[in-house]
C-alpha cells in the first residue's frame, strides 16, 4: 500500500513547484525568437 506521507510530500513538491514557476515575472513577457534580453533575468544594469 502506498504511503500517505510519500503521496503528500511528492504533491506537495509538485505544488510548489507549479507556483514558483507561475510566479515568476518573465511569464508576462513575449518576446520574438531572435530577440535577446538585454539583461540576464534578475540582475540590474550597472550605473
Amino acid at each position: 500500500m502506498i504511503d500517505n506521507f510519500a503521496l503528500g510530500v511528492t504533491h506537495g513538491l509538485l505544488m510548489l513547484a507549479a507556483w514558483l514557476l507561475l510566479k515568476r515575472p518573465d511569464l508576462d513577457r513575449e518576446s520574438r525568437a531572435g530577440d535577446q534580453p538585454a539583461t540576464k533575468p534578475g540582475r540590474r544594469p550597472r550605473a
